[in-house]
């Protein structure tokens, strides 16, 4: 079983469709919750069919992998995401915290989750591929 949730916190400056927007871009089926100055969203492996593709079509499973390797906790992973960058569809991984604040994730799944997501490559292509949409759907 896969849970997926995300928390990103929203500016003054900031429109809370466009904050909404930007995971559901990501995320496609995530359930959102508004709050005072943030959004929650809880999804499922259903809600991460999107980002496995993202990964993919922007050839950043290297870097993804590294991120979610550094970011296991337990059975889960956590990481960020740029905001800005995720309301075009695009996946960013930022360093740190950024100014106007990051895409916080964190999905708890089975052992082989991150290579579901992110696979071991060679020149850039997964050395194998476990299918996300058969096994967690």
């Amino acid at each position: 079983m896969i849970e997926l949730s995300a928390s990103v916190s929203i500016r003054p400056t900031e429109s809370p469709e466009k904050v909404a927007g930007a995971l559901k871009m990501l995320f496609p089926g995530i359930e959102l919750v508004a709050c005072e100055d943030r959004i929650e969203g809880r999804g499922d492996a259903k809600s991460l069919l999107t980002f496995h593709r993202l990964l993919r079509e922007q050839r950043i499973l290297d870097t993804a992998r590294s991120v979610m390797l550094h970011g296991r906790v337990g059975d889960s992973i956590q990481f960020r995401l740029n905001k800005q960058v995720a309301t075009v569809g695009k996946v960013s991984f930022p360093p740190e915290e950024e100014p106007l604040g990051s895409i916080h994730v964190q999905i708890r799944g089975p052992e082989t989750l991150i290579d579901r997501l992110a696979p071991e490559t060679s020149e850039g292509k997964p050395i194998e591929e476990i299918g996300l949409e058969v096994d967690y759907v």
